[in-house]
């Protein structure tokens, strides 16, 4: 037996999914059918490389992973996992049903780079899965339904996955669209809240919004900056505080709606409402 061997596994829960951190020393890592036999729990994993290059294999397919690199991997059939330098990796462990929900035949998926050096949705999946964290499921920074939708939209979008039969349903996501803008003020509004107010199910709304090339929360996000900064360069709308604006379009954290004005509108409310 190897001594003197190194690991850690750093897990908390973001229900429905686990959000894991690992690392280690160089080791190789199979997930054997005697193995498969013995465990009956069953996920797929959203696996990040953080560190070193390493390689996945799963179902005849292989992927070397570079560092921000994803791959998709699924437990009920074998796959390996070789660390030449040991893991640093992001794990997302996502319920078989959660995935389901996103992806028509995870298992076409398995063993491929979402890469972050390759433009496309991949790359905004990556991107968006590696800061996840053990801390983040502990206090979101966000509604947990925002993210986790948001990551099952991306996961579905990477994969390609964007088609939905909504014929019978004419315009959904010009409808969807309609309600953002209606709706935008509430805190907390989630892909279901709007689903059921339109009679539809959240794995038809999303698919749909995944067919035009959206997902709920950068669209609901859109919506909510467009609306601030229509008001924070309103003349009519000058009594009113920055915080008392960012209320109006549902973001209730004075100092959270300060970043996201610099991220999404590329500066301050205070400067923006002063103009060029």
């Amino acid at each position: 037996m190897r001594q003197g061997f190194r690991g850690e596994l750093v897990s908390a829960s973001l229900v429905p999914i686990g959000v894991n951190r690992v690392t280690g020393d160089a080791q190789q890592v199979w997930r054997t059918l005697r193995g498969i036999a013995r465990n009956h729990d069953n996920f797929c994993y959203l696996l990040g490389n953080l560190g070193s290059p390493w390689r996945v294999e799963q179902d005849g397919r292989q992927a070397l992973l570079a560092a921000g690199d994803f791959t998709l991997v699924d437990s009920r059939r074998p796959y390996h996992f070789d660390f030449p330098e040991g893991p640093s990796t992001v794990s997302l462990e996502l319920p078989l049903e959660w995935v389901a929900r996103w992806l028509a035949e995870p298992e076409t998926h398995v063993a491929r780079a979402f890469r972050t050096s390759e433009p496309g949705w991949g790359c905004a999946l990556a991107a968006f899965a590696r800061p996840w964290e053990p801390k983040i499921a502990c206090a979101p920074p966000l509604p947990v339904n925002l993210l986790t939708d948001q990551l099952g939209s991306l996961l579905s979008l990477a994969c390609g996955e964007t088609t939905v039969a909504t014929n019978h349903m004419p315009g959904l996501a010009e409808r969807v669209a309609l309600q953002l803008r209606q709706r935008l003020a509430e805190p907390g509004l989630t892909a279901t809240d709007v689903a059921t107010s339109l009679g539809v199910s959240v794995h038809t709304l999303h698919r749909a919004m995944a067919a035009n090339g959206q997902t709920f929360a950068n669209q609901l996000m859109a919506e909510r900056m467009a609306q601030a900064k229509r008001m924070l360069q309103s003349t009519a709308m000058r009594r009113l505080t920055t915080a008392e604006v960012g209320r109006r379009v549902g973001l209730l954290d004075p100092s959270h709606f300060v970043r996201l004005c610099r991220q999404h509108l590329g500066n301050t409310p205070a400067a923006l409402r002063k103009g060029p």
